[in-house]
């Protein structure tokens, strides 16, 4: 048996290793999971410990996604949308749907004017940082996932230090921080005193982690943070129950709800998304933009943004079957996006290619990551530093590799204006 296969971790009774090394009690777990969907437990229910907010947003958005037949929309439907002013909920089903794919190009047209409107020629550049990928879930398209046997890693607070130094030393001046979700291993304490050393060294800061309850937002918020990142995965619950198997991410509701309880905890902003290619994606990118919509109008303080990720290769497994999302196809959703909601910042991470980045970045797209990697500690290889081959395996394969300042020079010569930073303290 390998030294990696010999990395054993328990965590109520997860092991995070492969399905081959896997202790034969274990490997029966992982095997009924997968096969017998009444050993899974209710992905409805709340496990203890998880806060139960009032809120209904969550029955609307579930209620018009289900109502929403995108083939009954007609090329009449669309030039009625993109001859309003305004884009009602009505037009934005339009412009997503099968009937809008000739009218791309006007779709563009019109999405640059309102992202131009609001947004001026500015186009803002953060990076990611890893610092752990212990992960107490069993999601099967994840690299991350519990069963699955990668190099584990959690930094300790001086590698954090280190890794901090070598990003701010390229000039960013954002970082978004991602755990794997494990309580065990990246405990809320060990958020909170990652992110009040990253505030010594960015002015933005907002983190990628597993749902938390309001009095763990807000006290993530007085350490530092900024705004919260949660991704949906998918708003068809039905689907999600078959793909997350085991963990506290397993619970629906709970994860749908994590950015109320972040805006209700005092965060500035929040990001919202589905994984495109998990489930029909036209579906899921309107419940992600209503979702928007909705929180807007309860909390029309909070800086709200939409992302657009498609599933990515990871390690260890080729059991991912995705529908297909091609990029005319992701195109379209960012345009209807950009004119639904004109006024929300949108992200395109580098599981895009360079080239379909930098040019969605001159239609609608406010918000780029460079510099990236998913791995965990290995900035400093990245940036062509020591490479102690210590660092942790990452999530996913991205596709955009570009350093920040690659980035930030064909920005510029792509006609746009990099941004680091456009918050100021008082």
């Amino acid at each position: 048996m390998s030294e990696k296969s010999e990395q054993l971790y328990e965590e109520n009774q997860v092991y995070y290793v492969d399905s081959d090394t896997l202790p034969p009690q274990a490997l029966a777990r992982k095997h009924r999971l997968e096969q017998d969907p009444s050993s899974r437990t209710d992905h409805m229910a709340y496990m203890p410990g998880m806060e139960i907010i009032d809120s209904d947003v969550k029955d609307k958005v579930v209620a018009a996604m289900n109502d929403f037949d995108y083939s009954v929309y007609t090329a009449r439907d669309v030039e009625r949308a993109l001859s309003h002013e305004r884009c009602s909920i009505e037009d934005f089903k339009a412009l997503l749907s099968p009937a809008a794919a000739p009218f791309l190009e006007r779709m563009a047209r019109r999405a640059e004017l309102e992202t131009r409107n609001h947004f001026g020629n500015t186009v803002y550049i953060f990076t990611p940082i890893y610092i752990a990928n212990y992960c107490q879930n069993y999601c099967i398209y994840c690299g991350f996932n519990c069963y699955n046997n990668i190099r584990r890693k959690r930094l300790s607070f001086e590698e954090i230090e280190h890794e901090m130094k070598v990003i701010a030393a390229t000039g960013m001046e954002e970082i978004l921080m991602l755990t794997g979700e494990s309580r065990t291993y990246s405990d809320i304490a060990y958020i909170g005193e990652a992110v009040k050393i990253a505030r010594r060294y960015f002015r933005n800061i907002g983190i990628e982690i597993y749902p938390c309850n309001t009095d763990e937002y807000r006290y993530l918020h007085e350490c530092g943070v900024d705004y919260v990142t949660v991704f949906q995965e998918t708003y068809n619950s039905d689907k999600y129950e078959t793909l997350h198997l085991l963990g506290h991410k397993r619970v629906w509701p709970y994860r749908f709800d994590a950015q109320e309880r972040a805006l209700r905890a005092g965060m500035r902003g929040a990001g919202f998304s589905a994984l495109l290619g998990l489930d029909d994606f036209r579906k899921d990118a309107f419940a992600s933009a209503l979702h928007v919509w909705y929180l807007n109008r309860k909390y029309p303080h909070a800086e709200l943004s939409l992302s657009c990720p498609r599933l990515r290769p990871i390690i260890n497994n080729d059991r991912i079957n995705p529908r297909d999302v091609g990029e005319k196809e992701l195109c379209q959703v960012l345009c209807a996006y950009r004119i639904f909601l004109p006024y929300v910042g949108i992200t395109v991470s580098s599981r895009e290619s360079k080239s379909f980045r930098d040019g969605i970045a001159k239609i609608c797209a406010t918000k780029v990551s460079a510099g990236v990697s998913t791995g965990i500690g290995d900035h400093e290889e990245k940036y062509g530093g020591d490479e102690s081959g210590d660092a942790g395996d990452e999530q996913f394969e991205i596709s955009d590799s570009r350093s920040i300042g690659a980035m930030y020079a064909d920005m510029e010569r792509g006609g746009l204006q990099p941004v680091l930073n456009d918050y100021i303290y008082v």
